[in-house]
């Protein structure tokens, strides 16, 4: 646990600035668009904060895969919860996402959609390396 713990500080605080970074793009993108004119200084700060919370969480929990008494479909599960509310929350806390049913059922199909949908990609890419390593081993 230990051991997890200290894995998943060093890679959230590794990723933690791209939060930051990400929502300033963001920002300077709907502000050339006119979407957004002016923030204020509580909109901003809780916008940095938060983002750098979401980064770090999102960087971490991956750690959760290299748990080896913990089933492959239990870390999968895990991962994807974690980022849900995450996401979820610092969404909600921002405004980013209206508190009400119809947003966060989209925002929830959206998530696992989007979840699965890269599984199946790291899914296939892994089993099409497995099949090319086993082709050169069965060739020597």
């Amino acid at each position: 646990m230990k051991k997890f713990l200290k894995d998943f500080v060093k890679q959230g605080l590794m990723a933690a600035w791209g939060g930051p970074v990400v929502l300033a793009i963001i920002y300077a993108i709907l502000g050339l668009n006119g979407v957004t004119e002016t923030l204020t200084v509580k909109e901003m700060s809780m916008g940095i904060l938060s983002s750098v919370l979401m980064a770090f969480i999102a960087a971490g929990i991956p750690v959760v895969y290299r748990q080896e008494k913990l089933p492959l479909s239990m870390a999968i599960l895990i991962h994807a919860a974690v980022l849900y509310l995450d996401y979820l929350i610092v969404y909600l806390m921002n405004g980013w996402l209206k508190n009400d049913t119809t947003p966060i059922l989209v925002f929830t199909a959206i998530f696992f959609a989007g979840f699965a949908l890269i599984w199946l990609i790291i899914w296939q890419i892994n089993k099409r390396q497995v099949s090319r390593l086993n082709e050169k081993l069965n060739a020597q």
